[in-house]
């Protein structure tokens, strides 16, 4: 594994992991009736707080492409999901709570499911699928369960809602992420007009549009203990999808590695899950005070 590469991705982790915290800040207060509409956006940009927030979700995004121009999506991703521990330490800092036992064995699960992930598997990289139909169909698969968790989710905005956004807006992050690394591999091939003149670039910004009006929506309804997690947990798993189905990365598929793998990824999610459940993450507003902020005056 290249030093380069685990520098840059835990560097965008630290990035992504602070500036979601950030943003959920400025988003808890936003009015309700902004829910799942650009006007939301037009709102937070007049807070300086989320403001930093986006500041440095791009930073982490921009290292995060360096990093993908650099190494396998298979790679990147797992430790782009250690950004829940940054996010942990920020948290931590503001309320003041300890780690506890809940918090160490989250930080362990995390850590260590990243390492035996990359460990066993030695993600590496290989030819692109060229088969287009095999791509459309993974991420024609991505794009609808996103939809289909969005529309749910604009049922129950105050239960399961917040969660089933950001686990849509990862969906939606794991597939910019893939389409990323396309772009950053269109450029060393042929410079800039390569670039814009393929649709990937144009779909990567229209995932991040998309992709960051659901984040805010569910920041703004619920705590960042329903939202962060399924966010962290349902990118890196969307991106592993993409880098193995089409992008041509390969893993170990012998019987012992793929158990390690498994158990790898299983841990990541059930340390992001106790991380993200930790007394130390921001409760937010209220369901009551939330459901207040939804009737109109």
């Amino acid at each position: 594994m290249s030093v380069l590469v685990l520098v840059l991705a835990v560097s965008a982790a630290c990035c992504l992991g602070i500036g979601f915290v950030l943003q959920q800040n400025a988003a808890q207060r936003a009015p309700l009736n902004d829910f799942l509409s650009p006007r939301l956006l037009l709102d937070l940009v007049r807070v300086p707080r989320w403001l930093g927030g986006i500041a440095l979700m791009v930073a982490g995004m921009v290292l995060g492409a360096i990093a993908l121009g650099q190494g396998e999506i298979s790679l990147v991703e797992p430790l782009l999901a250690t950004n829940l521990l940054f996010a942990m330490a920020l948290s931590r800092h503001q309320t003041k709570q300890s780690l506890g036992r809940q918090g160490w064995a989250g930080l362990l699960l995390l850590a260590g499911g990243v390492t035996a992930f990359i460990v066993a598997g030695e993600p590496r990289g290989g030819s692109a699928v060229a088969d287009p139909f095999r791509h459309w169909l993974i991420i024609g698969a991505m794009i609808g369960l996103a939809l289909l968790l969005t529309t749910y989710a604009k049922r129950s905005r105050l239960s399961s809602g917040p969660a089933l956004l950001a686990v849509a807006a990862g969906l939606l992050y794991g597939v910019q992420d893939a389409l990323t690394r396309v772009t950053g591999q269109r450029f060393s091939e042929g410079g800039l007009m390569e670039v814009l003149t393929g649709w990937q670039p144009y779909a990567v910004l229209a995932l991040g549009v998309t992709g960051l009006v659901l984040v805010q929506s569910a920041f703004e309804t619920a705590s960042l203990r329903m939202s962060l997690p399924a966010l962290t947990a349902a990118q890196p798993l969307a991106g592993i999808i993409c880098g193995v189905g089409f992008l041509g990365d390969r893993l170990r598929t012998d019987t012992g590695a793929l158990a390690w793998e498994a158990a790898g990824l299983a841990a990541v999610v059930v340390g992001i899950v106790l991380l993200g459940l930790h007394p130390a993450m921001p409760s937010g507003a209220t369901q009551a005070v939330r459901a207040r902020r939804l009737q109109p005056n």
